[in-house]
């Protein structure tokens, strides 16, 4: 396994990140845990998950599941890098939702019971939060990191202004602000290319792509769908909008002798700022399929190619300006 540091920060963590969003409720407890016992095995230390992850289980059960796996011992606490988030409601009360100091300070303290640990390695904020000031932000997460609770701060689904904003506010503060960004980042939504990795690289944040194959459109879906697996609704919509650029995808992919999902992954791992993309396998056989991309070295003329089927964007203004 290869790891690097998560943005400007000197942590230190795997090229693949482990998503637990499928834990206790699309995947069983016995079976999460057996996952991530194989994840620790083969390299993988950077663990991500949210505190409303649990969906029909509830939310929390994702958090409770990582718990009774680190209650477990044999050093699985010390040996990963846990990351969690902080702004979707847990509850129908109006404090119990978004980023204010007290939610975020509750929400920790929730999060830090429900998964049995003293510490959060990586607190996320989920989605930005246009409503209460940075200062707020910063002063609560000061208070955590004070405590020992935290030891960085990221963000999820920011824009690039806001991503400048948040560290302006945090070096006022002398605060060391954030060092990763979480956004949806895949071969065919690559918009964070105009401003978010643009800002992300000049503050010093570590890019964590969601969504790396685009909800399996990229793991080989024409196939897939001509075979035993069905698409309908949302996804069949998504499979014919790009059904001309997924057959050349899937073409190039034969051609090399790699499978899409670990071009998908491999592509990503080539990118400028990405520090990992994140895998949310629901057994422990998607786990391992994943760990072929960290194999995968595409030529320059292969990125050039993947390029030509799936245009990116030059960072703004450059791709709209003179």
């Amino acid at each position: 396994m290869d790891y690097t540091h998560l943005g400007r920060s000197g942590l230190s963590v795997s090229r693949l990140c482990l998503g637990t969003m499928n834990f206790g409720w699309q995947t069983p407890e016995d079976e999460s845990h057996a996952i991530m016992d194989r994840a620790l095995t083969e390299g993988i230390n950077f663990f991500d998950t949210a505190n409303v992850y649990g969906f029909d289980q509830g939310k929390g059960r994702t958090e409770e599941v990582l718990g009774t796996w680190f209650a477990q011992g044999g050093e699985r606490r010390e040996k990963t890098v846990l990351a969690t988030k902080v702004y979707g409601s847990m509850s129908d009360w109006p404090n119990d939702t978004f980023l204010s100091a007290r939610n975020i300070v509750r929400a920790c303290d929730a999060s830090l019971r429900r998964m049995q640990t003293d510490w959060i390695d990586l607190y996320q904020f989920h989605h930005v939060d246009l409503t209460t000031p940075w200062e707020e932000i910063w002063q609560a997460c000061e208070t955590l990191v004070g405590q020992g609770k935290i030891l960085y701060v990221g963000s999820s689904n920011h824009a690039g202004w806001q991503l400048a904003a948040a560290n302006e506010a945090a070096a006022r503060r002398h605060f060391q602000g954030l060092v990763s960004e979480q956004s949806i980042y895949n071969l065919l939504t690559r918009q964070i290319e105009l401003e978010v990795i643009p800002a992300a690289q000049h503050y010093g944040l570590g890019i964590i792509p969601w969504s790396p194959l685009h909800g399996g459109l990229l793991a080989g879906a024409l196939e897939k769908a001509e075979g035993s697996r069905r698409y309908e609704g949302r996804a069949k919509s998504g499979l014919e909008a790009n059904r001309a650029a997924l057959e050349q995808y899937e073409a190039f992919c034969r051609e090399i002798g790699h499978s899409p999902a670990d071009v998908a992954l491999a592509w990503l791992l080539h990118q400028p700022a990405v520090t990992a993309p994140i895998v949310g396998p629901r057994t422990v056989d998607q786990l391992e399929g994943a760990l072929a991309a960290l194999d995968i070295r595409l030529t320059d003329e292969q990125l050039a190619r993947l390029d030509e089927i799936f245009p990116g964007y030059k960072p703004a203004p450059m791709e709209y300006a003179w």
